[in-house]
């Protein structure tokens, strides 16, 4: 691919995000899509707004991007929790790094990649994408020494920047702990797993276990039931509730004939409002005692008179049975996951082991569309093999959108059915908490991306190219990494394009919201239900969006020194990604749970993941262009990174994983000077609640 094709895929997504962008802009203000682009004030404020009309509404404007812009991170915590604070400083993090790999690979790495050879040059949007890449770059040139100390630059640079961040997070995760004072769920412990005596049922068992072995310490329990099919009667009955009942029909509830939405027909209606609110109470259900004590399954909410004595519970082995009594410390009400709850435990090992040998299946069947994909990459290529594919590439045009565009728009395409799919895994696996299933399904989409957009294309990469020269040199072991230190610069032009497609279109896409503004159209002109509070409100999707930066994050380091002219188009995607995810943070979406920052871990990971792989492929790439001297200084390189990465395993990761006794000893010595202790056991006894109606229909 040359430069011109690189620069019709810059184009079309440019003029994409400038109509999706403004449109966007015209779109937030009509009142009658507040519910789509301002979810999370309309969560707060439940008003009825009827603004007149103001020809200002069809005229587009920056006024959300400045606003995006002066928001405080202060703002950002009240509105969105840690894990927004977090995700964003991730997004910073990136806009830091790759800035300082952008004006060294740029000015020092470049020009040295242009000029590795002695050739004649074409004119700039001629030029093939390799003549900027290391490839280009002679055996044994003295010059290899620029790229050497670039990677230098770049790894320091991002290990200091790595430690800042982390040790700042951490402070911020524990500020989160010790001002969560009212949180039941740091009296709660989680027990699965219950043994099942026939002569008396689970609560009996559970209260005998506890008030036996934890007599001082332990308060109450409250059992978990089987009632999946009842939740949702009352979920769906609540549903119809709201999708029945109008402001209108409060006022004047008489017969009247109005148009059908569906077949434009007239048919008398008359309904009779009952109340203004449904009756249901939150410890109340269609059950009674005997019917509720036969659903009991083996799993309970235990309650504690103190934090600490809740997290010795859940960190202690229960019984020299460990597929019996199991424990864990309890999420939040809002964030526990009910149905999850009764799955028998001595099932979820087997569900793992489906869930690891389904995710095998769907890697393998999607090598399909990645060796389809880098074939459009690389019509040059695949002629030599296809003959008849010549005349298709005769038209200049047609050859720049088939190998600049489209295969990244395809390649994404398949990519949106990976999220769902890894959201059904986590949830077959066993989470017990929302945040939990989201941050599971993260790293499922991490790993993912990684295997099949990076690894999977760069080896397609390698086999395309390898054909070409003797297909019987594919299966030798000798040549693979020549194979595969060749194939990632070549396949930095696909990765470039991809950028641009999955990144710059991706946040237009967010901005616009386009699933949420067919639903409501859909409930406002088909249904004709105005209510604003009844078209649902959406929580943020870290689920995808983290594994989507740390993979941009991965190309910009693998790519910087080998092909720098994917750092312009990086940076600029962090950017927007910056303005547009802090304005949908601010406005968009509703904040129901937090996990305090444990999505950082992941990106730490990740990203020192990316460093050392980097500098792996930098090792194989200054072996086979012979300079002894820069693979000397890059190995001690990679010890240093994967040394940084170990201490700040043991220096910061714990807080990650368990909670500071020191500190819940602290809290709880507070409450009991304090006289709150007593309030505290009060409001354990209704916080949870399995039957209880929601308010809103938030979809997770």
């Amino acid at each position: 691919m040359n430069i011109s094709a690189l620069l019709t895929s810059a184009g079309i997504n440019t003029a994409v995000c400038a109509v999706l962008f403004s449109l966007y802009s015209v779109l937030r203000k009509q009142p009658s899509l507040v519910s789509v682009y301002f979810g999370q004030k309309l969560s707060q404020v439940h008003s009825k707004r009827n603004d007149p009309f103001w020809f200002g509404r069809l005229i587009p404007s920056p006024s959300w991007i400045v606003k995006a812009w002066e928001a405080s991170e202060d703002e950002l915590y009240l509105t969105g929790g840690v894990d927004s604070v977090v995700f964003l400083r991730a997004v910073v993090f990136s806009i830091r790094v790759f800035t300082v790999a952008a004006i060294v690979c740029l000015f020092l790495v470049l020009p040295l990649n242009y000029f590795g050879k002695e050739m004649e040059h074409k004119q700039i949007p001629e030029e093939q994408l390799t003549v900027f890449t290391i490839g280009n770059v002679e055996e044994g040139s003295r010059w290899l020494w620029a790229h050497c100390l670039a990677l230098y630059i770049i790894s320091c640079c991002s290990c200091l920047l790595l430690y800042f961040e982390y040790k700042n997070i951490t402070k911020m995760r524990l500020t989160h702990i010790t001002a969560s004072h009212s949180y039941p769920s740091h009296f709660t412990v989680i027990v699965r797993a219950i043994p099942w005596a026939e002569e008396e049922s689970y609560n009996d068992t559970l209260t005998k276990f506890f008030t036996d072995y934890y007599a001082s310490s332990y308060l109450s329990n409250q059992m978990v039931y089987q009632s999946g099919a009842v939740q949702k009667l009352m979920s769906d009955a609540e549903k119809m509730y709201k999708m029945i009942k109008s402001p209108n029909m409060e006022k004047r509830c008489v017969p009247r004939f109005m148009r059908c939405g569906f077949c434009g027909g007239t048919g008398a209606t008359s309904f009779k409002i009952l109340s203004n609110e449904p009756k249901i109470s939150t410890r109340d259900s269609c059950f009674d005692g005997s019917d509720l004590r036969k659903k009991e399954c083996g799993a309970a909410l235990v309650f504690f008179r103190t934090r600490y004595a809740a997290l010795v519970a859940s960190e202690a082995l229960q019984s020299p049975n460990p597929m019996s009594w199991v424990t864990d410390s309890a999420p939040e009400p809002c964030d526990i996951f009910w149905s999850n709850l009764s799955v028998p435990y001595r099932l979820l090992w087997i569900r793992r082991i489906a869930v690891i040998v389904a995710s095998i299946f769907f890697v393998i069947f999607f090598l399909i569309p990645v060796v389809f994909t880098q074939s459009l990459v690389h019509l040059d290529k695949l002629t030599k093999i296809f003959p008849f594919l010549k005349d298709i590439i005769k038209r200049k045009v047609m050859e720049q959108l088939i190998s600049g565009y489209l295969p990244s728009v395809v390649f994404i395409i398949f990519l949106y059915i990976v999220p769902p799919l890894m959201m059904l895994f986590s949830t077959l696996e066993g989470a017990i908490s929302r945040s939990q299933r989201k941050r599971s399904t993260c790293v499922k989409v991490v790993y993912f991306v990684i295997w099949n957009v990076f690894f999977a294309n760069i080896l397609t990469e390698a086999a395309i190219d390898h054909y070409q020269v003797s297909i019987t040199k594919l299966g030798d072991a000798k040549h693979i990494p020549n194979l595969l230190a060749k194939a990632v610069p070549a396949t930095a032009t696909f990765f470039m394009t991809y950028v641009l497609t999955s990144g710059w279109a991706s946040l237009s896409v967010e901005l616009i919201q386009p699933f949420p503004l067919v639903c409501n159209l859909f409930y406002r002109f088909i249904l004709r239900n105005k209510d604003d509070s009844s078209y649902g409100t959406y929580t943020f999707p870290y689920h995808t969006e983290v594994p989507r930066v740390l993979l941009f994050g991965l190309l910009g380091f693998t790519c910087s020194i080998l092909a720098p002219l994917i750092l312009p188009f990086l940076l600029i995607y962090f950017v927007l990604a910056f303005l547009v995810y802090r304005n949908q943070i601010l406005n968009v979406y509703v904040t129901e749970y937090d996990s305090g920052g444990l999505y950082w871990p992941i990106v730490h990971n990740t990203t020192i993941f990316s460093l050392v792989l980097t500098q792996i492929i930098a090792l194989g790439v200054f072996g086979i262009k012979e300079s002894p001297i820069a693979s000397g200084f890059t190995f001690p390189l990679i010890i240093f990174t994967l040394l940084f990465h170990e201490y700040c395993r043991q220096r910061f990761h714990p807080i990650f994983v368990k909670t500071p006794a020191q500190i819940v000893i602290e809290m709880d010595r507070k409450d009991e000077n304090c006289g709150r202790i007593d309030e505290i056991h009060m409001q354990l006894q209704s916080a949870y609640c399995q039957f209880r109606s929601k308010s809103h229909n938030l979809h997770k």
